[in-house]
């Protein structure tokens, strides 16, 4: 059985002098190019959540800490057992390296995770499909603004569009992770939320796109509603942004309107082709909506058997 795993990389590290999790995996690969030391998994098993579960990990952890032991040795032996072996073969201080390890990667996740906020804070211009059936096949546009803030993370984002009822303002925390980007906001002083999941965010952090969720603000009915949404980096702050946002001129296009705001695209019409292709791939033209009596029809096959045997 696999122990103190997390513990272990963390002496192999501090021992072979990596100083990130990237650095780690390309240590791993530099012994075995095809290794099963994936980056996204060792996060994991750095943090103590999981361990690796393919034994070539563990062959290919002994033949870069050049051990005569086994790589099941390195799996199931207890800690100080594996701190003395390593030591005793690189001819390491014992004290020396256990303190090494425990502020190397303190410092190194601190490091990428404050780098990830630096590179996400800023103003953002946003496109999706409208969903109030009022604008239906029109194209809405937004400001999301990300902050830094205390703590790891430490992000917050504000929402704000331009509507025909007044300027809807919402906010919430935002949520960086290996396989997307969540931003769960909810309305200032109202009861509306929207949900954003969202790709990844790559460096330079240019654009960022996924689907957003929510149920529409204006229209006689309440729907579940989703969307594609596309979210642009802008390198500074638009004038007159906070009261930015709002339909999309049937003649209007987002590269001319990302013109407006200082960002001029090269090729805007090519560009706007393929920026239209993504919002409104999917079905029923880019926006997913369930008619509210389709759902009643079910409702009513519910609520009749519920009752029926109430008591």
């Amino acid at each position: 059985m696999a122990q103190h795993i997390a513990q272990k990389l963390r002496l192999t590290s501090a021992l072979i002098g990596t100083v990130s999790r990237k650095d780690l995996a390309a240590a791993f690969r530099r012994v075995n190019p095809k290794t099963a030391f994936d980056l996204g998994r060792a996060d994991k098993w750095l943090q103590g959540r999981a361990q690796p579960r393919d034994h070539s990990v563990y062959d290919d952890w002994a033949k870069l800490l050049r051990l005569a032991q086994p790589g099941v040795w390195i799996a199931e032996s207890d800690l100080a057992s594996f701190t003395a072996e390593i030591c005793a073969q690189h001819g390491v201080d014992r004290a020396e390296l256990e303190r090494h390890a425990g502020a190397q990667f303190e410092t190194s996740s601190t490091h990428e995770e404050r780098s990830l906020v630096f590179a996400l804070a800023g103003t953002y211009a946003c496109y999706s499909r409208a969903w109030s059936p009022y604008y239906r096949g029109h194209l809405i546009k937004g400001i999301l603004s990300i902050e830094a803030g205390p703590g790891l993370h430490g992000l917050t984002a504000t929402y704000r569009e331009a509507l025909p009822t007044g300027q809807l303002v919402l906010g919430g925390p935002v949520t960086p992770a290996k396989r997307g980007l969540y931003v769960h906001l909810k309305e200032v002083g109202g009861d509306a939320q929207f949900f954003l999941s969202l790709f990844p965010q790559s460096q330079p952090g240019s654009v960022l796109g996924g689907y957003m969720c929510g149920t529409a603000i204006i229209g006689p009915e309440a729907q579940p509603s989703l969307t594609r949404i596309l979210v642009v980096h802008l390198r500074d702050l638009a004038p007159g942004a906070a009261s930015w946002g709002g339909y999309l001129l049937p003649d209007q296009s987002i590269t001319g309107d990302l013109a407006l705001l200082g960002m001029a695209i090269e090729q805007p019409e090519q560009v706007d082709r393929q920026l239209t292709r993504f919002l409104v791939g999917g079905s029923d033209g880019g926006v997913h909506q369930i008619p509210p009596t389709e759902f009643r029809a079910i409702l009513d096959v519910f609520d009749r058997h519920w009752l029926s045997h109430a008591g």
